[in-house]
């Protein structure tokens, strides 16, 4: 029995791991509750045992992606699609870790977002993610870091495709907004995951908790609903679950929230991935 809430349900931005994690049977819990489409990001590159020294190397994590979204697009009433790119908590990784330059790793992210942009050319995945640490880092990390996300937007722009960040918990982008105008990207077309009920500018892909989606819908701006599901079995409780999202539809319908529902799941799609989510529903 699947339920049907009249209307297309996307998660903007979650992971599926059919190796390590529940994969395709999340999607079923997804699609049973109502969910209909789905953007699925590349799961960190470490995470797959992928430790790049070129970009390369960041390949078979982007192609194993395009394989889950294939499989979860058989299972879904709509599709799901690729999102692609390199995660900024490599840098660390690649600092920290592997003694790697600041300007080594940013030389190799970029390259692995140019791997990812050649996937959006031939129109295998729909946007690019980058962004940049959400937690402390040096000035030298912070300048390079940013360097990479200027070079997403690039991509963006040259490509006409969104972009989707992981950045610090905030409110106000219109620091990376500008650096988008800068790069010939249109910062409506750049994505914050993980964000709260309201943000500046830029596209807020909201967290699906009640109060941040309440403030997102009295908002009136255009927003997106995700889970960030991690899939992984080792963190069991960690962010939201793949049922959430057509959950929290249901919670919005009931509480008259219709036109803001509307605005997360047909409007904002369109506008921002040039996605039309009715017309790919069965």
């Amino acid at each position: 029995m699947t339920d049907d809430l009249d209307t297309p349900v996307l998660d903007d931005h979650l992971h599926l791991d059919p190796r390590h994690g529940r994969g395709i049977d999340a999607v079923e819990d997804f699609a049973r509750l109502g969910g209909t489409h789905l953007l699925v990001v590349n799961k960190p590159s470490w995470h797959l045992g992928v430790e790049p020294d070129e970009p390369g190397d960041f390949r078979p994590v982007f192609e194993e992606t395009l394989d889950t979204v294939a499989a979860a697009t058989d299972v879904l009433p709509g599709r799901a699609w690729p999102v692609l790119g390199v995660h900024p908590a490599l840098m660390s990784r690649l600092v920290d870790e592997r003694g790697f330059a600041p300007a080594e790793a940013r030389d190799l992210m970029r390259g692995g977002l140019e791997v990812a942009s050649e996937f959006v050319a031939d129109g295998r995945a729909l946007a690019l993610k980058s962004g940049r640490p959400h937690y402390d880092v040096s000035d030298a990390v912070w300048d390079a870091s940013n360097a990479v996300t200027r070079r997403a937007f690039e991509l963006g722009a040259a490509l006409d495709c969104a972009v989707q960040l992981h950045t610090e918990a905030t409110e106000d982008l219109t620091d990376l907004a500008a650096v988008a105008v800068e790069s010939g990207l249109d910062p409506t077309r750049v994505v914050k995951h993980y964000a709260a009920g309201r943000l500046a500018g830029v596209t807020p892909s909201v967290m699906s908790e009640r109060d941040r989606l309440e403030r997102a819908a009295e908002s009136g701006e255009p927003f997106l609903m995700e889970t960030d599901f991690v899939d992984d079995p080792d963190r069991p409780g960690m962010v939201l679950g793949p049922k959430t999202v057509p959950r929290r539809v249901r919670w919005l319908l009931e509480n008259g929230y219709e036109d803001a529902v509307r605005r997360a799941h047909v409007e904002t799609p369109r506008s921002v991935y040039e996605i039309d989510t009715e017309a790919t529903l069965e």
